[in-house]
């Protein structure tokens, strides 16, 4: 069970159920990190969402928003975040092998995707100035400038939501991985 007590979605009013709505519009259901986000501050919930919003709109395909999102959850032991987007990331078409790889960081045949998963990785396992040697791989697979833009947002986007998940424990309701 989460940690933090939040009311059922029925019960919201206000910003809250403002919010809920939104969310349940695009996804069908709300969440389970949703829920205590947005009863606890629908306002940080409404900034996330935005900024998924503008994640979308890029020019990062959702495949490889999903391997950011994968990479970094896996990286970071959020479960709840890790069951999301395996299964948002078959929703893209990656197959569950490829899937299996990314979490493991093993390489996936396709190369450009390897190379985000790898700098995305090293990101997250690595202090300081990144090498110019990782910054020309990133750029000799194809990513622009405006793209590091984008993965960066990604990755603060996944930050965010697994650590609000690690502290709350929230409960998962996507199926479970392994």
């Amino acid at each position: 069970m989460s940690r933090i007590n939040v009311p059922a979605v029925e019960s919201a009013t206000g910003a809250t159920a403002e919010v809920y709505a939104e969310v349940k519009k695009a996804a069908g259901s709300v969440p389970n990190m949703f829920v205590a986000l947005g009863a606890l501050a629908p306002q940080v919930l409404k900034s996330v969402l935005n900024a998924e919003g503008v994640l979308g709109a890029g020019t990062l395909s959702r495949q490889e928003a999903e391997t950011i999102k994968l990479a970094v959850s896996e990286q970071t032991g959020c479960d709840y975040c890790v069951a999301a987007h395996t299964v948002i990331g078959k929703m893209t078409g990656l197959s569950a092998q490829t899937l299996r790889q990314i979490r493991a960081g093993e390489p996936t045949g396709d190369a450009r995707r390897d190379a985000l998963a790898r700098f995305v990785r090293e990101l997250q396992t690595t202090s300081g100035t990144i090498s110019a040697e990782q910054f020309a791989a990133i750029k000799a697979a194809g990513y622009s400038d405006a793209q590091l833009v984008e993965i960066t947002l990604a990755i603060a986007l996944t930050v965010f939501t697994n650590t609000f998940n690690r502290i709350n424990d929230t409960d998962v309701d996507f199926p479970p991985v392994r």
